[in-house]
């Protein structure tokens, strides 16, 4: 679906994965950080994704314009300030898509 909004592509993918078991103890989460900003953690294990590789992206202009992406201990995680969650978001479906 070529006008399907971040958000909805993320849905989806969530939704594609749940198989009655890996939503039990794997999923994603959205969190609110102290300094401020926002924390994507996205679960990789049992998916394609898994195995999937990528490097660190680290960016930061100032304390109020940064962002950061990794994979560590099995999860996608991307952080950001305060006006970046949809640019996590994308930042996940961008990895998602490459192939591994």
């Amino acid at each position: 679906m070529p006008d399907e909004s971040d958000l909805e592509w993320l849905v989806g993918w969530y939704k594609s994965h749940c198989d009655g078991t890996w939503e039990n103890s794997r999923g994603i989460t959205i969190e609110s950080l102290d300094n401020p900003g926002w924390l994507l953690t996205v679960d990789l294990a049992e998916t394609p994704l898994a195995e999937a590789h990528m490097t660190p992206v680290r960016l930061r202009a100032s304390n109020e314009d940064w962002m950061e992406c990794e994979i560590a201990e099995g999860q996608f995680r991307a952080a950001g300030d305060c006006s970046k969650l949809g640019r996590l978001i994308r930042s996940f479906r961008e990895f998602a898509a490459k192939p591994c």
